[in-house]
């Protein structure tokens, strides 16, 4: 009776993907039609460039996911575990989906749960400070191409100060608790350890800290790729700068993938750098179809079989 129990439910989850992938794009279908209909008056082979860069960000994701864990861990399976990563990322809160898939993907490669979720947050760290570091390096570039007030209003800043304000409470509210208190030291050192491990092979420290530079670039590269078909007169840099500062004002944006935010953010973003609104939306649009939507059902039926071979 147990196991006659478990297959459905296995079966059912293999198929929730898909059910959440139908939901998405029933109600964004008004942003698929003009998506794709922008598609239809670009310039191929720059959606080509697009395409491959949109590819390379599932590998530089691997490349980044296997620096972070000393354990080598199945090539093949590490890539489909990223693509199908990215999916579950924009049909669930920012970055949740992804995590879960990977953290599953980790112990089901025998990673003990501790040293996987140390791993997790090394992966994070890296590709955070890679995302920062390439805005950082962009900005000290060019310095004039984007003003910071364009994507966080002046009045912005009295809430963001709230927000950090709640957070210090919360987090000094946890201190007060003592089994919360030890198992926050337990992860710390558990995640400092996991760091110095990673840190004394060169070759995983390379894999991370590469991968989380390789990732963000290839994005933006993939905008200014799109920018370039659709004719948008931005320099391929400033496009680039554009990307890092609205994916990085919009990361604590709690929706799916960013959906919404994220197109609102890089449309202001890439009119402050010089676009005209029109085109840049027409970028935006494309680009979104390109790194989202065309993977989105192939990446949901790679996660269901994944789910379904007991992989994740």
């Amino acid at each position: 009776m147990t196991i006659s129990r478990r297959v459905p439910v296995r079966r059912v989850l293999c198929l929730v993907p898909l059910a959440l992938v139908a939901v998405a794009a029933v109600r964004h279908r008004a942003l698929l039609a003009e998506g794709f209909g922008q598609l239809r008056t670009a310039s191929w082979p720059w959606l080509l460039v697009a395409a491959g860069a949109t590819c390379l960000t599932w590998v530089a994701a691997a490349v980044t996911r296997q620096g972070a864990v000393v354990q080598p861990l199945p090539k093949a399976r590490l890539l489909a575990a990223q693509f199908a990563a990215a999916s579950a990322n924009h049909l669930l809160p920012t970055g949740l989906g992804a995590s879960v898939v990977n953290l599953r993907f980790m112990t089901g490669c025998g990673v003990p749960l501790a040293r996987s979720s140390a791993a997790l947050a090394l992966y994070l760290l890296a590709e955070s400070v890679g995302r920062l570091g390439l805005l950082a390096a962009l900005l000290i570039a060019f310095p004039d191409a984007l003003r910071p007030g364009v994507l966080l209003p002046d009045d912005a800043a009295l809430p963001l100060l709230g927000a950090a304000g709640l957070l210090l409470l919360a987090a000094a509210g946890l201190a007060l608790v003592r089994p919360l208190r030890a198992r926050v030291r337990s992860f710390v050192r558990e995640a400092l350890g996991a760091a110095r491990s990673v840190h004394a092979r060169p070759a995983r420290a390379l894999a991370l800290w590469g991968g989380s530079l390789a990732f963000p670039a290839l994005q933006a590269a993939g905008l200014a790729a799109v920018g370039r078909a659709l004719g948008l007169s931005v320099p391929p840099a400033h496009m680039a700068l554009a990307y890092l500062a609205a994916t990085v004002a919009v990361a604590l944006v709690p929706t799916p993938g960013g959906l919404g935010s994220v197109e609102a953010a890089l449309i202001v973003a890439l009119v402050a750098v010089g676009g005209p609104a029109a085109v840049a939306t027409a970028v935006v649009l494309a680009y979104r179809i390109i790194t989202v939507w065309l993977p989105l059902l192939p990446g949901a039926v790679t996660l269901g079989a994944l789910v379904r071979l007991k992989v994740i």
